[in-house]
């Protein structure tokens, strides 16, 4: 579904405010030796995203998928209901 443009031109979807959110957070992981990648938005609300590198099995990633990429994501694109980690 798209979102009509603005005065100030298109309204950024969904999965674009979600990106944003990720490519802002991103040096903090990759700082760590890891990554996320996003790889969708459920039309329920739900944010699916696969973490890489240093990440993968570490005992934080569950934290920082909590409490730094949910929240974030969260208080920036309000029609998120949640993050949901993919293998």
């Amino acid at each position: 579904m798209s979102q009509g443009p603005t005065a100030s031109g298109p309204v950024p979807s969904i999965l674009q405010r979600v990106q944003a959110v990720l490519n802002r957070i991103r040096p903090a992981i990759q700082s760590d030796g890891g990554d996320v990648e996003l790889v969708e938005v459920t039309p329920d609300g739900m944010v699916r995203i696969r973490l890489h590198g240093n990440c993968v099995g570490c005992p934080s990633s569950e934290g920082t998928l909590r409490s730094t990429l949910e929240q974030n994501i969260r208080d920036t694109v309000p029609e998120v209901l949640g993050v949901q980690q993919v293998f």
